[in-house]
């Protein structure tokens, strides 16, 4: 049996579900293609604990979404099928420091800034912040462009003409430079290290990788701007929207089919193969798969692909596993610092010095002593997720070994692997971490659920060695180079063949990026090729 679209999408995360519903909301047949038996990839909603927990499985937060081209096309007709979002004026993130400091930031930047120990500090936050949004316009162009085109350049112009050649110059000094460098050069004091370096990790970077110096700045911009908006009812209400759309479009959806192959012929990716079926595309397939499946094992050996690109792909490196716990609590913590009790998301953290360590003992194969903690408090500002007068923690943990070698507090027995001895040891590390600043927080939980490394690699092939953010955002994997040297534009190197998802450009968060870049470009080209045939 076979069937013919216009495009076929082959994953329906984030980037698949954007790509999927732009195309079809411009008129193109579409077929989405997705492994598991339903959509979303690392979006979820599911009462792992307790009946009436609604806990975000994996990917919770969508500042990166609703500040995002994929959102301003899509958005009204997501809100039409049911999408509702929750966000919070007031402390939207904090971080909360061994020796018991707690530096917070609050939606209004100055408010943020008051709190700086040093005068030419809060000086210091306020020109940082303002200069992103001077040249907003310039560094989303880029974030959100094919890099390697020539149009490009216009981004570039416009920066020159504004920042001169000296203003150009720290923009690029900033991309090379590292978070913890950054902050050492423009604070005199410890508040944006400790509020936003840890933030790094959500991009798949440390404070000593380069190009924080550049996402410090959009990501505190982002997050006074956009708040930290959560799904009304949970993630998962997201996705039900977007499958509405793409119900309402036409869009053929199917689940449970893990695509075999890419069918090429004349040199051209003309189709897929799921399900003992044959999907054929008049114009694209996009595939949000990592480029170690692209071109290792979904492309056959005839397609023209340079063997040094087959090369890259199969060096493709992933970045650090990570972990999700959910737990259930009786009732709201007890924080040391009251103020807490409304802030949606903290990190345990003493910025850069602690941060650094865990990774490089993440890195070095080695159970972090004292992990960074994302500490998710989603019911404060949606209170549906929970039984009344109780609440739940989303903690994540990004700076763990997919295959750990040992332990570096030399507690815990790592040979068998992510075993249930291993993960209960480690989550009781994790909570202890949390109950030094919520000293109620043992007497409060019900019961907690583990999603280690293993468990995202089963779940999604793309988080290879259980990273979420689909390889490293290390500078040599990311922006020009993202997702291989000789291959970081979408357009593969075979026709028809369209790359998507956290692998590419702009990389991982859930923004759609990519798959708003690819569908239009897609677009314009089929909008171009009618106008020149009339």
């Amino acid at each position: 049996m076979s069937r013919t679209v216009d495009a076929i999408v082959v994953g329906s995360g984030v980037n698949g579900l954007v790509a999927a519903a732009e195309l079809a909301k411009d008129g193109w047949s579409v077929a989405l293609v997705e492994r598991n038996t339903r959509l979303g990839g690392f979006i979820a909603t599911e009462q792992r604990t307790l009946p009436g927990y609604l806990h975000d499985t994996y990917s919770s937060w969508h500042p990166l979404f609703v500040s995002g081209a994929a959102y301003a096309t899509l958005g009204e007709e997501l809100h039409r099928h049911g999408l509702e979002y929750r966000n919070t004026d007031e402390y939207v993130t904090g971080t909360l420091t061994d020796d018991g400091r707690t530096v917070l930031a609050h939606r209004d930047a100055r408010i943020t800034a008051q709190e700086f120990a040093h005068a030419e500090d809060r000086t210091a936050y306020l020109a940082m912040l303002q200069r992103f949004l001077d040249n907003a316009d310039v560094i989303g162009g880029f974030m959100g462009s094919e890099l390697r085109r020539p149009s490009t350049l216009k981004h570039a112009v416009r920066l020159l003409r504004r920042e001169r050649v000296a203003g150009t110059e720290t923009w690029l000094r900033d991309t090379l430079t590292s978070a913890r460098s950054y902050c050492r050069r423009e604070f005199t004091g410890c508040e944006a290290d400790l509020l936003w370096t840890p933030w790094l990790l959500h991009a798949g970077l440390s404070p000593d990788h380069a190009s924080g110096g550049l996402m410090l700045p959009i990501m505190a911009a982002t997050m006074h701007g956009f708040g930290l908006p959560v799904v009304a009812g949970g993630a998962g209400n997201f996705v039900r929207a977007f499958e509405a759309l793409l119900t309402e479009l036409r869009v053929d959806i199917r689940t449970g089919q893990p695509v075999e192959r890419l069918l090429v012929s004349d040199g051209r990716v003309t189709g897929v193969v799921c399900g003992g079926e044959t999907i054929r595309a008049r114009h694209a397939v996009l595939a949000s798969v990592t480029p170690t499946a692209l071109y290792g094992e979904l492309l056959p050996a005839e397609a023209r692909v340079e063997p040094a690109v087959r090369e890259q792909a199969r060096r493709y490196r992933p970045g650090r596993a990570a972990m999700q716990i959910h737990v259930a609590l009786s009732g709201p913590l007890t924080w040391n610092d009251s103020r807490l009790a409304a802030v949606p998301l903290l990190h345990v953290s003493d910025g850069s010095p602690s941060t650094a360590i865990a990774c490089a003992e993440a890195e070095a194969g080695l159970l972090p002593r004292r992990p960074t903690v994302v500490v998710g408090q989603q019911h404060v500002l949606d209170p549906s997720r929970v039984p009344q007068g109780a609440a739940a923690l989303w903690l994540q943990l990004q700076e763990l070994p997919y295959d750990p070698m040992g332990d570096a507090a030399g507690e815990l027995d790592v040979s068998g692997g992510w075993s249930k001895d291993l993960t209960d040891g480690y989550v009781r590390r994790v909570l202890a971490r949390v109950a030094r600043h919520a000293p109620d927080l043992p007497d409060k939980v019900l019961t907690w659920d583990a999603v280690t490394p293993a468990d995202l690699s089963s779940y999604n092939p793309n988080a290879m060695a259980g990273d979420p953010y689909a390889g490293s955002a290390e500078l040599d994997q990311n922006l020009l180079w993202r997702p291989l040297p000789g291959a970081s534009r979408h357009a593969t190197p075979v026709p028809g063949l369209w790359h998507i998802g956290a692998a590419t450009h702009p990389g991982p968060g859930l923004g759609g990026g990519s798959g708003h870049l690819v569908a239009q470009q897609l677009i314009r080209r089929n909008r171009y090729t009618r106008a020149r045939r009339r």
